[in-house]
This record gives structure tokens, C-alpha cells and sequence, in this order.
């Protein structure tokens, strides 16, 4: 049997695969390379490339690999871009999600772990958040997450077919052996940004708020090692495996860094200073959001190995420098 990982080249994606190596396990990557890299897939992995919506292609995946097992990342993520493209999310996270799933189905394929994200909660009324809490995603993007976690729970209940929807808060650092890392150009997230300021990449950087009702001003957000995350995939699909039932985990760590908080971090890491603008609001962010975790942690074990937010950003900041260092060789 083996695991078919959509959007496998991605930063995610790619840490996932090294984590199914690594417990011995079969893996087939199916990606469109929009935002991955062919160099980001092991060489002992079947790369195909393709559209996660591509029915007819999964399925022959799925025939020609004996895929019992489907981790679903391939999807857009970055907010902002949503509120300005929303038939565009909908069409990749919502529609092409879809249609995964319906080959799925069609193959026979019995579990499913998807990729979704805390958005769905929106600015929640309390902190922690748990898995209970209200759903009001405040953009496309994250209701282009819920959509799917429904249609997930709507197949579940007419197929034989089981699933796990991973909300992720944000996912942060790089594989600790320096093997992979966040390489998307014009990435959005903090980290990354606050990595590139500080090796000269970009000139500044931007803080989006300062005038959340926060300790600081400015939003305040639970930072995963993406190890620690692939990780929870891993007791995902045990538990599916295992004869789980279909269910949804928060993956964060249950503890809040403001923008400002991580940025002092990256100086830190980084040994300087470097020129940080404050901005207006964007939309689609809400003030603070921090996981519970309690129930990854009863219900499937996990138990984060990477909870360091100085290591996190280390590790993110090396692996720019390995980036910069990757792109004069070439």
C-alpha cells in the first residue's frame, strides 16, 4: 500500500513526505509545481505532475500505486489574496477538493487527511480555541476550507470512507537537518518575511495593526514547527488505519506570540536590527487566535517535540541562508 501527497513539492507538502520515508511507508506526490519544486521530492519518490482536481489522473494514481491513503495539501493559503480572488480559492481549495475526493471514492480509496486551517474559527469570542468553538471564517480562504471539511463529513457519511481535517494554525521553521523549508517566492508568512529582512533580501518589512486589542497592538497568533506538524499527520493516519472514526484536531501549540514578539525573535536569531514599518490593517486577519490542543493530544497522542519559538525562527532563518547560498550556485 502506499500514500498519495498532494502538493508534495510544497513546503508542507515536502515535509510530509520526508516524515512517510522516514516511518518506512510508500509515497507518490502528486503536484502542479505552481508553488512547489521538482528538487523538494526525494529522487526514490514518484513525482507526477498534475492537478489534485484531475479525477481521471487520480484515479490511475491511485490504480497504478495501490493508494490506500490520500493527504490532501495542495490548495492557495495566503489571505489577503483571497479576499481579492475569492472565485479563485474557491475554484482551487473548494472545487478541486472536490474532485479529489470524488476519485477517491471512485477508486476506493478509504482514508483522507486534510489540510485545513484555523481561519474557519474567523476572530473567536475566547482563546484557546477548541474544536467546538463557532465556525466564521472572516475570508475566502478560510471558507474555502470549511466548504471542504463539509463535503468531507457529507462523503464520510455516504461512502466508506474516513477522514481527518488537521486545522492548522500557523506553521512555521524547517526540517531540522536542513533537508527542506518554506521556498515559495513572495511568501507571505511572518517568519519568512521577517528572515528575508533581516539577510538583506528586503528592504523592510511591514506590520499589518497596531491597534488590536492586544497586549502590544498587534495580532497575536500559535506558531507549529512544521515538523511537529507533519508529525500529527503521521498519528492522523494511524488513527484512520486503525479504524478511527472521521474527525478534526486543532494542530498548534496552545501558546500566542504577538507579530511584534516574533519579530524580536528573527533580531535575535539574526544578530541585528533591521527597518520594520507599521502599516493599517489587512483584511481577513482577525486579533488573536491560539489553539487548544487537548484533544490531538488525548485522542491521537501527539505530542509536539519543536515547541521553541527561538528554534522555530533558527531553524526558518538558516534555511534562508541555505536559499540564498543555493540560488548564486545556480
Amino acid at each position: 500500500m502506499s500514500v498519495l501527497v498532494t502538493g508534495g513539492a510544497g513546503y508542507i507538502g515536502s515535509h510530509m513526505v520526508l516524515e512517510l520515508l522516514e516511518a518506512g511507508e510508500q509515497v507518490v506526490v502528486l503536484d502542479n509545481l505552481t508553488t512547489g519544486f521538482r528538487w523538494a521530492v526525494p529522487q526514490e519518490v514518484d513525482l507526477i505532475v498534475g492537478n489534485a482536481g484531475d479525477s481521471e489522473l487520480v484515479e490511475k494514481i491511485v490504480a497504478q500505486h495501490n493508494v490506500d491513503a490520500i493527504i490532501h495539501f495542495a490548495g492557495s493559503i495566503i489571505v489577503p489574496e483571497s479576499v481579492t480572488d475569492p472565485l479563485g480559492y474557491y475554484d482551487n481549495n473548494t472545487a478541486q477538493s472536490r474532485s479529489l475526493m470524488q476519485a477517491a471514492v471512485a477508486a476506493g480509496v478509504k482514508h483522507f487527511i486534510f489540510s485545513s486551517t484555523a481561519a474557519v474559527y474567523g476572530n473567536p469570542a475566547q482563546n484557546p480555541v477548541s474544536e467546538t468553538a463557532a465556525l466564521a471564517p472572516m475570508s475566502p480562504y478560510g471558507s474555502s476550507k470549511l466548504m471542504t471539511e463539509i463535503m468531507l463529513a457529507d462523503t464520510a457519511r455516504a461512502h466508506d470512507f474516513s477522514f481527518v481535517a488537521l486545522r492548522y494554525f500557523n506553521v512555521a521553521g524547517a526540517d531540522p537537518e536542513g533537508r527542506t523549508g518554506q521556498s515559495t517566492p513572495r511568501a507571505t508568512h511572518l517568519i519568512k518575511v521577517a528572515c528575508e529582512t533581516a539577510l538583506g533580501l528586503r528592504s523592510h518589512m511591514e506590520v499589518f495593526g497596531t491597534d488590536y486589542d492586544t497586549e502590544d497592538g498587534t495580532c497575536i497568533r500559535d506558531y507549529i514547527h512544521v515538523k511537529d506538524l507533519a508529525r500529527a499527520h503521521m498519528s492522523a493516519l494511524k488513527h484512520l488505519r486503525g479504524g478511527g472514526k472521521s474527525d478534526i484536531f486543532n494542530c498548534g501549540y496552545s501558546t500566542g506570540y504577538s507579530v511584534l514578539q516574533v519579530i524580536e525573535a528573527v533580531k535575535r536569531a539574526a544578530g541585528k536590527e533591521f527597518d520594520v514599518r507599521l502599516s493599517p490593517r489587512r483584511a481577513g486577519d482577525p486579533a488573536a487566535i491560539v489553539a487548544s490542543s487537548s484533544k490531538i493530544r488525548e485522542q491521537l497522542g501527539w505530542r509536539p517535540e519543536h515547541d521553541d519559538l527561538d528554534k522555530i525562527v533558527s531553524q526558518a532563518l538558516r534555511w534562508e541562508e541555505h536559499l540564498m547560498k543555493f540560488k548564486k550556485a545556480s
